[in-house]
Formats: C-alpha cells, structure tokens, sequence
C-alpha cells in the first residue's frame, strides 16, 4: 500500500542514538527518501535506505514528513520544511499528489512505494556524470565550499544538508505500534546558503558546528537536478 495526502498534523517517543562509518569522499547519487514513522507502508523503503547509506556512490537522506501525525503517531524527526520541499518536487513534476514513501534520485527521478530494482537502476543511470569539482573544508564551525569555474545549464542554489547518522525509534501507537525501527540518514537541517552560476569559482563559508553529518549539494531551483553533492569528512 502507498500512502498518499495533501497534509496532516501531530504526539510521544523512545530513542537511541549510535554512529556509523563515514566513506571516503566520492561523487555521490543523491537519493531522497520521504517517510513517516506513522506511515504503515515506510519500514521496507526505510530499510532500503540503510542500505544505500553503506554505499559509497550514494549520498542516502531521510526527510521525514509532518502530514501522517494525526493517524496516532507523532513522528519526532518529521519537518513542516520537509513536507514543503515535497510539495514542491510534486508542483516541479505537475503532479497534485504526495506518496510515502516516496524516493527521488538527483532531483528529477521519482520511484513511489517501495521498489529497489527501480531505485537501483536510476542510481546506476546517474553514476558517472560529469560534476563540478566540489571541495569541503572544515574551519572551526564552519564549511568552507570551492568549486572551480563550470559549464552549467542553468545556475544553481548552494544547499547546506546536516543529519543524524543513525537513531533506533520504539513506535508505541498507530500503524507501525510495536515495531522497533533503526533510521539512517535522518536529516534535521536543510538551507540554502547561496546561488552558483558557474562563471566565476565558487567559495563560500556556511555554519556546520555541532555534531549531525553536513553534505553540501548543488542543485537547480525547482527543485530541479542535483549537479553535484560532497561530504565533510
């Protein structure tokens, strides 16, 4: 079954929280998944995420949407931000429609529901194309971001990501009542920090102090297509 809504509300909770190893530094797919502990239908896209989280091709994030809160359980790692920049994949995509869970590959790619040959295959499609060079440097509390001078179709916006590498969830009510759930790649920050042509070298400095995981990618308005996306290691 995959959920579908427009939008939703709130409620309780018990977690863990652990680390996990960090690859060295690759171009990565970037692979999107939308989810909600409330949503009955999530846990096997949410383990195939964790999955892809091992895998050093792909840059693997878990937004967590607020619209299924109101079907008994409040999910804490869902963003009202997070269900916005759904809504906004869908407007880009003409579509009137949410799913969860939902995947999207480098920003144009949509897979509804739970279908790992189909997510596998648009990640293997992606790898392998041209990226500008992105560098992250840590200074302090801060990421300092370069890139040489590139060709792009269309300029783009310099987005900061920050996300908890791992956090076991004991759901108590609703649909998934009872289960035990390891996340991966919970994202709790997304902004946008800056705009890109590609005429002139990017260099910019971001605030990434505390301890949450920070990528940095490139991606065309819209949303539109991922052009690039790096690791602080």
């Amino acid at each position: 079954m995959i959920m579908q809504r427009l939008f939703g509300t709130v409620c309780g909770l018990s977690l863990g929280f652990s680390g996990a190893a960090w690859a060295d530094s690759v171009p990565a797919v970037v692979v999107e998944l939308y989810t909600s502990q409330g949503c009955s239908a999530c846990p096997p896209a949410d383990e195939l995420l964790a999955e892809l989280a091992d895998d050093p091709n792909v840059l693997a994030l878990a937004l967590h949407v607020d619209y299924w809160d109101y079907i008994g359980w409040t999910d804490h790692f869902g963003q009202a931000a997070f269900t916005a920049r759904q809504k906004a994949y869908a407007r880009a995509a003409g579509s009137r429609m949410l799913y969860t869970p939902q995947f999207i590959i480098d920003g144009t790619e949509r897979v509804e529901g739970n279908q790992p040959g189909r997510v596998q295959a648009l990640i293997a499609q992606q790898l392998g194309a041209v990226e500008p060079n992105l560098t992250l440097t840590r200074e302090g509390e801060k990421v300092h971001v370069q890139a040489e001078a590139a060709s792009l179709a269309q300029p783009v916006q310099v987005q900061v990501v920050r996300f908890r590498p791992e956090m076991t969830v004991e759901i108590e009510r609703g649909e998934n009542a009872g289960k035990s759930i390891a996340y991966r790649n919970i994202v709790t920050d997304w902004q946008v920090v800056g705009d890109w042509d590609g005429k002139t070298p990017l260099d910019l400095q971001a605030a990434a102090g505390g301890q949450d995981r920070t990528v940095v990618i490139l991606q065309a308005p819209g949303p539109g297509p991922v052009v690039a996306a790096e690791r602080l290691n």
